[in-house]
């Protein structure tokens, strides 16, 4: 009587074999082992290998700055054209312009608060050539205003995002926006006299035209001695 009831029963013993698997002294449902372990990895790495391609083709572009900034304005008047032709998406346009707004305010912004005492001294006329870095870099900028301006475009392919609004009102904030926002950032670069921008370093090929220009004026002295 007490040894039999410890014995499984043996209409029990077909529900452990095929649908568990034994992993140690622990048994595994069969629906616990497959799925997702396998094919998550093997996503993550596809997705992996696909943002470092896109990463690598990015990288390649970044000396084209006049190609970049070029592509930029041309999907920039196509999209402008096609909200003209459309006659519509005038909020879709108007996060647009205050998203790049903001970009351009970054861009302008020096990494460095110039009110911290101990930070580095910010570019001016009357200093030597000192590069200007900005709180965002001018890849950055490109890059987010082209897939701002990709976002947006995409955007304007669906009826629903056509929200109807009186677009002169939006228009005359955006204005004032820009008017404000500039107008602040100007009084900035007065206060701590610095320039956005970088100028008068004197680049490596023009360094090598004038050793070569040199050169060639030192070999032609000596051929007509």
């Amino acid at each position: 009587g007490p040894a039999q009831s410890r014995q499984p029963s043996q209409t029990l013993l077909p529900l452990i074999g095929p649908h568990h698997q034994r992993i140690g002294r622990r048994q595994v449902p069969w629906f616990a082992m497959e799925g997702s372990t396998t094919e998550e990895p093997a996503a993550a790495a596809k997705i992996a290998q696909f943002q470092r391609l896109v990463q690598h083709y990015l990288d390649r572009t970044v000396i084209w700055m006049r190609v970049r900034w070029g592509t930029l304005a041309v999907v920039l008047v196509l999209y402008v054209l096609r909200v003209y032709l459309k006659q519509g998406f005038y909020v879709v346009t108007y996060g647009l312009g205050i998203y790049m707004l903001n970009l351009l305010i970054n861009f302008l912004t020096p990494a460095v608060d110039p009110d911290a005492e101990d930070g580095p001294g910010l570019p001016t006329k009357e200093m030597e050539f000192r590069p200007f870095t900005r709180k965002l870099p001018e890849f950055k900028f490109w890059l987010s205003s082209f897939r701002a301006v990709c976002c947006a475009s995409v955007l304007t392919l669906f009826e629903v995002f056509d929200l109807p609004v009186f677009w002169p009102i939006l228009l005359a904030y955006f204005i004032l926006l820009l008017v404000l926002t500039m107008k602040d950032r100007i009084k900035h670069m007065l206060k701590h006299k610095y320039i956005p921008f970088s100028f008068g370093k004197q680049t490596y090929g023009e360094l090598t035209k004038m050793k070569a220009g040199g050169a060639a004026g030192g070999k032609g002295g000596k051929d007509d001695k």
